[in-house]
């Protein structure tokens, strides 16, 4: 059981694929234990319609998130940072859990490469919420 609620920002560059994905499995697999944010440092204008299928196959509905603009606020207010290619775009806070997780980038990709890259952040995040209760 986790001891007090820890907050996770996942970031990557559009806030349309990868960081929308990890956002939802966290909501999934941890439930209201966890804050979960999620940001780009250039988000587009919408979330990857093919994201949403491959996370709508496995019951997890993101169709209604937003891309949102990565603020040095959110990063501040977050105890674990999740980055995914946003390289020297995102701020840096010492003392801040920081973690680069090398993902394909989904976008424009056929379904069978998205559904791989949604079971690798499933993986990755498994292991951050068993982390987050160590």
């Amino acid at each position: 059981m986790l001891v007090s609620k820890p907050s996770v920002l996942f970031v990557c560059v559009h806030n349309a694929g990868r960081s929308q994905m990890a956002a939802g499995w966290l909501r999934e697999l941890a439930g209201d234990a966890v804050e979960v944010r999620s940001a780009g440092s250039e988000p587009a204008d919408q979330i990857n319609p093919v994201a949403v299928e491959v996370m709508r196959e496995v019951g997890i509905d993101i169709a209604s998130a937003v891309p949102q603009i990565l603020e040095t606020e959110a990063v501040h207010a977050s105890d674990v940072v999740v980055t995914m290619g946003c390289g020297d775009a995102c701020p840096y806070f010492p003392g801040k859990r920081y973690e680069d997780w090398k993902l394909t980038d989904p976008a424009g990709r056929p379904i069978d490469v998205v559904r791989r890259v949604r079971d690798e952040i499933r993986d990755h995040v498994e292991k951050l919420v068993a982390d987050l209760r160590d």
